[in-house]
Order: C-alpha cells, then sequence, then structure tokens
C-alpha cells in the first residue's frame, strides 16, 4: 500500500480457487542473520505457525540485516515491486530491488509477500503521462497492464507467497464503495480489479492473491469500508475470481482510539467467509516532538502504542484464518510517518537508534504466551 514516505488516501480461470499449494522449498543456504535467539519475533510465531513480518527498504537489508533478517519470518518490498520501480521507463526494467529482497529472504529462509500490482499511486510517469495524452488507448493499457501482471508475478513464480493484487480501491465514506474517481477506475472500470486478479492466477496458480485496504477491520471507528469489501470480495470469489485473501493494512494513530473488539470480529468475518487474513502493513503513530528524534510529546502514548500494537497481534492470533502479520517497517528510522504526517512519528517497534521499544517486548510477550494455547492454523509452506 503506502509507500516509505508517500500516503495514498489516508493512508476463474482455469484450475478453480481452492487453496494454493505450498511453495517449493530453495536448496538450503546459511543459517538466517540472527537465527538461534528463541525469543525473536519469528521464532516464536513460529511456534505457532503466525509469521511474524516487516515491509523491507533497500537500507534495512544492507545496514540492519541482523534484524531485517533474524527477527521476521516474511518479508515484503515497502517499493521494490511496485510499477514506478521495476519499469521506470516503458519496456526498460529494473529489477535490482526486487531481485535484492528476493535474494535475502532465500538466505534467510522467509516467506515473501508481493506488494503490489494494481494501485493507483507510485505508477510510472510515461504509463500516466500517455494516458494523458490519448497515445495509450484503453485498449493499450488493458494490454500494458496484463503485460505488467504477467512479466511481474511470473519472474517470481512459485516464490511469492502472498500477492496483494489490488489496493485501495474502496472510498472511506459512509455507505463505501468502490471509489469511481479511482485513477484505474476512471480509465478502465470496475472489472479492472477482478481482470488483474485472474491474469495474476494465470501467471502463479500457486500464490495467494489479496485484496488489501485500510479501514477494513473497523479501524476508523465504523464498518462501513469492511461491510463494502466483504460484500464486493464474496460476490467476486463466488462468481470464480481468484481472490484468496483480505489484507487489512492496520495503520493506527492514537489519537483516534482503536475498538480491539471490532478489529477481532471483522478477521473472524473474513474468515468465516473462507477467506485467508493477512495484517499486512501494522504501524501505530502518535506526535513527536521531531523527525529526528520522535520522542512523543504526550507521556499516554508511550502505553497507548504497545497496547494498540498488542490488541491487534492478541486478536490476529486469536483467528486462525489469519495467516501472517506484518508490520509497515520495524525502525523509526526508516519510517515513512514523518514525512507523510506532520509532527507524528513513532510508529514502529524499534526507536530511530534501531533499539526495541516497548511494543517489541509486548508482542514478544503475547507471542510467548499464545505457544500456551492459541487456536491451532494450517501449517505454513516452507520458505
Amino acid at each position: 500500500m503506502l509507500a516509505m514516505g508517500a500516503f495514498g488516501a489516508a493512508a476463474m480461470v482455469a484450475g478453480g480457487i481452492g487453496a494454493a499449494p505450498a511453495l517449493a522449498s530453495p536448496a538450503r543456504g546459511p543459517k538466517p542473520v540472527g537465527s538461534g535467539d528463541p525469543q525473536s519475533l519469528r521464532a516464536l510465531g513460529a511456534a505457532i505457525d503466525l509469521p511474524i513480518g516487516s515491509a523491507l527498504t533497500p537500507q534495512d537489508i544492507t545496514d540492519f540485516a541482523a534484524v531485517s533478517g533474524g527477527q521476521f519470518s516474511v518479508v515484503m518490498g515497502a517499493n521494490a515491486m511496485k510499477w514506478q520501480t521495476v519499469e521506470p521507463a516503458q519496456g526498460s526494467y529494473d529489477w535490482t530491488d526486487a531481485d535484492q529482497l528476493m535474494a535475502f529472504a532465500k538466505a534467510n529462509h522467509q516467506l515473501v509477500r508481493g506488494h503490489t500490482l494494481l494501485w493507483h499511486n507510485q505508477l510510472p510517469t510515461w504509463l500516466t503521462d500517455g494516458v494523458a495524452a490519448g497515445t495509450i488507448t484503453k485498449s493499450k493499457l488493458w494490454a500494458l497492464l496484463e503485460k505488467h501482471i504477467f512479466t511481474e508475478v511470473g519472474r517470481y513464480k512459485g516464490r511469492i507467497w502472498q500477492w496483494d493484487v489490488a489496493n485501495e480501491f474502496f472510498t472511506d465514506a459512509n455507505p463505501s464503495g468502490i471509489n469511481p474517481n479511482d485513477w484505474w477506475i476512471q480509465q478502465l472500470g470496475e472489472s479492472v480489479i477482478p481482470q488483474a486478479f485472474k491474469w495474476a492466477h494465470q501467471a502463479d496458480p500457486h500464490a495467494l492473491l489479496f485484496y488489501n485496504d485500510y479501514n477494513v477491520t473497523g479501524e476508523d471507528g465504523t464498518n462501513a469500508k469492511s461491510d463494502a469489501v466483504y460484500a464486493w470480495a464474496t460476490k467476486q470469489r463466488d462468481a470464480g475470481v481468484p481472490i484468496h485473501g483480505i489484507g487489512t493494512q492496520a495503520h493506527l494513530d492514537t489519537q483516534y482510539g482503536f475498538d480491539p473488539q471490532r478489529f477481532q470480529q471483522d478477521l473472524e468475518r473474513f474468515g468465516k467467509a473462507g477467506f485467508k487474513v493477512a495484517v499486512t502493513e501494522a504501524d501505530v503513530r502518535t506526535f513527536v516532538d521531531a523527525a529526528a528524534t520522535q520522542v512523543p510529546t504526550d507521556s499516554l502514548a508511550q502505553f497507548a502504542q504497545p497496547f494498540e500494537y498488542s490488541a491487534m497481534l492478541q486478536a490476529a492470533i486469536s483467528v486462525p484464518a489469519v495467516i501472517s502479520f506484518t508490520v509497515w517497517g520495524w525502525t523509526d528510522s526508516l519510517s515513512w510517518v514523518p514525512g507523510t504526517f506532520s509532527g507524528e512519528g513513532y510508529a514502529c517497534l524499534y526507536d530511530v537508534n534501531q533499539q526495541p521499544k516497548q511494543a517489541y517486548y509486548t508482542l514478544q510477550k503475547d507471542l510467548e504466551l499464545a505457544a500456551e494455547g492459541a487456536p491451532r492454523r494450517a501449517p505454513l509452506p516452507r520458505a
């Protein structure tokens, strides 16, 4: 969904749509960086078959590999797989960041979430300018999208566990619905979303395909968007569109409050409907003194932040349909929040000096306690 430093809007083909087979195991390599710590988030999550993940930037991989590799069992690129990044000029591909992420994941035996194939933000300028100028017609745009999906998904076929196929298409209004002002909807209509899922499934029948959005688990205090996404996704899935899961971004802000019960109920609702569920971009921001230091200006926020992280994780642990819990970056020093929300920060599990905060230790304890009684969930594919 959101770029580190960019915010979007706040923030069936043949083969059927059954559960995707497990990914093939890569050749055994060196032990993961920082492996062997039984108290790491990845080790504690593994005990209950709940992968704990993070979005990563190239700097997370090159400068902070010990945490990025040792604490997390699933990773996704913050920007590495977005269209703007992989095809900056038409027909000219740059897989540097995406390949780096895949190599890091393989070396550290991590599962990978692909993010994202269809979104109105971070599109290459040659594409949007061409549409605006009329040189890229509607039929040509359909062909370019098809090529993009088959090229990218095909490149990593068999190595991506989950793909965020479509991202942030629903309005924040009450009632909610597909946003008629979304760039893709304006150009190609609502059918572009199910078509993207069909192409992604053709390109890699083994990948789990997700619709990803914010406020789909009541983070805004209502179920308006959750109700709309639930109705749409169920209808599409029942019509044969290969939608396997719903991703809830779970970007929270301590100034707005949070209803853990609603959050869990919405996770359960999607799960009972037969969807897999993933928490995909969790963070909890608050007001801070400055971007460089990110010390909360309200002392109560230091208690609210770990509480809200913990409430989200406890809900995820309690719902067997939740197959992963991923934070949107783990260190405040690389967080997207200060550059997007004026005066806010402190959103991650580690501070600006890459030291774990109370939120980290709270999640650690939640996972440790869950080993004694968490509901059983399906075994994970090997990474």
